[in-house]
């Protein structure tokens, strides 16, 4: 059975270490094993980009890009391959995964504007003849901790921007799905990449924790689970890195009594069912103003659930396919019985679903919770599963007290046809990423993507814009070339 290893010096290394079974969710059974680096493992990742660093730091900024050019391209030649690698270690279904490659390739997309991004500022005559000018200069060795529900998309947020920017980088991806990720560090090699600029370390706490304490690493971007990302942020910050680390949500969307009911129902379907749930912008909240909005819209989302499809990711024609594990599985039904507990209605029960030929696979279907309140746990935690619950309130200011008042602050949506009240929303909401009839606000690669409150920890967000200035610190420079035979006494004013 196959073994997925490390990249480590531009070279695929399986050091005989710790491993664990990797499953394909959609059958359950075992489909390789990941070996789980051991601190000497990633020490040894870390020092190959740290040897890698003098040489690409001294590369041209267009020479980098046109690595980024050439690596786009070979996204876009084996997405086929990475869409399958995807689906049989994910469970995503194959558009669903494409669509995820597609956002992933933007990023490389916006990396490959680097010679423009890098560029500084440039100030003649700041005094006589004084020239000012600053540059953006690499950090260094950079790491990534990555996530398993994105395998593809989420190390391209990082690594494509932070190695055009002239750091290099170690990538630990999630353990449950790695091979995707592992093969697309490898077409970056095959671009021209070299040796050493990019090493991913598979692993599991050991590894993190080398990399959050190593003093080569000048820099962590993490996303992942409040919880762990609050970790990262706190371990990181305490060994002087800079840090990003992207957490958990509970995204709301805001059902006005006018909006445009059959849209706002196939919005929230996708945005709550789409990838399993498993997305940390899925709708999983639906706060309906009015009881007569909330019942027509608990209405059309039954009739529309009715049809969605779960199954394997090998079949397109499936909406959403298995949650990652058979113990997030459990987790998941766990939240639908406590909502039964405490008193709100199951309306579309999506546990324990008939997906013929894979009986053993992790399958959640579709579920819909009315007269959910504040104060559930299926309220108040990230369920990260196919699950929409509903919170019916009188107005639209309750609403938005209901979402300011949750600890996350990652995205949030308003269906409405009521421009003022669009605006109104838009300018005072406490949510990072909003969207006014978008149901997954989720920004385009030349914005940047991150939340509030407990969402985000650390002051810049994922990509965009904001990588450039988290994967580089600035340098200002004055310079002075005085006239010849010219010569001044010590000033022991300020100098202006």
């Amino acid at each position: 059975m196959t073994t997925v290893g490390h990249l480590i010096n531009g070279e695929i290394h399986d050091l005989g270490e710790r491993s664990q079974p990797v499953y394909n969710p959609s059958t359950g059974e075992v489909g390789a094993h990941v070996a789980l680096a051991s601190k000497e493992t990633v020490e040894a990742a870390i020092a190959s980009a740290a040897a890698a660093f003098p040489a690409w730091r001294n590369t041209p900024p267009a020479k980098r890009a046109r690595v980024m050019f050439r690596f786009k391209e070979l996204l876009e030649q084996n997405a086929d391959k990475i869409v399958e690698l995807i689906g049989r270690e994910h469970g995503k279904i194959s558009h669903d995964a494409m669509g995820e490659l597609q956002r992933g390739i933007e990023n490389v997309e916006y990396a490959c504007y680097a010679p423009e991004l890098l560029k500084g500022e440039h100030s003649k005559n700041v005094g006589p003849s004084i020239d000012s000018w600053s540059e953006h200069q690499p950090l260094g060795v950079v790491a990534g901790i990555t996530p398993f529900n994105f395998p593809a998309m989420v190390p391209l947020w990082m690594y494509p921007m932070a190695i055009v920017c002239g750091n290099c980088f170690v990538l630990k991806p999630s353990e449950r799905d790695p091979s995707s990720t592992l093969f697309i560090a490898q077409l970056l090699q095959d671009a021209g990449l070299p040796p050493g600029v990019l090493n991913v370390v598979n692993g599991d706490k050991e590894a993190v924790d080398t990399l959050l304490t190593d003093s080569r690493i000048e820099a962590v971007s993490f996303v992942g689970s409040t919880p762990i990302a609050e970790y990262i942020y706190q371990t990181a910050a305490a060994h002087g890195k800079r840090c990003q680390a992207l957490g958990g949500a509970k995204n709301h969307a805001i059902v006005m009594p006018d909006a445009d009911m059959d849209n706002a129902v196939e919005a929230l379907t996708g945005a709550a069912f789409g990838s399993s749930g498993e997305r940390c912008m899925a709708i999983s909240v639906a706060v309906a103003v009015g009881d007569e909005a909330a019942d027509l819209l608990v209405s059309k989302l039954k009739a529309r659930m009715q049809s969605l499809k779960v199954g394997a990711f090998s079949d397109s024609s499936n909406d959403f396919g298995p949650l990652i594990t058979a113990a997030h599985k459990e987790k998941v039904q766990g939240y639908i019985r406590s909502a039964e507990e405490e008193g709100a209605v199951v309306v579309v029960d999506g546990r324990d679903p008939a997906v013929s030929g894979f009986d053993q696979g992790f399958f959640v279907g579709g579920t819909l919770i009315d007269q959910v309140k504040p104060g559930m746990r299926c309220y108040e935690e990230e369920i990260f599963g196919p699950v929409l619950v509903v919170v019916r309130v009188d107005t639209m200011q309750e609403a938005m007290d209901l979402i300011d008042a949750h600890e996350y602050g990652n995205g949030t949506c308003l269906f409405t046809r009521d421009g003022e009240a669009a605006r109104y929303f838009s300018d005072n909401i406490k949510v990072g990423m909003v969207g006014i009839n978008v149901p997954l606000p989720v920004p385009v690669s030349y914005h940047s993507f991150g939340g509030w409150k407990r969402s985000l920890f650390g002051d810049l967000y994922a990509y965009g814009p904001d990588a450039v200035r988290f994967y580089t610190r600035r340098k200002t420079i004055t310079q002075r070339w005085p006239s010849s035979g010219v010569r001044e006494g010590a000033q022991f004013s300020f100098p202006s």
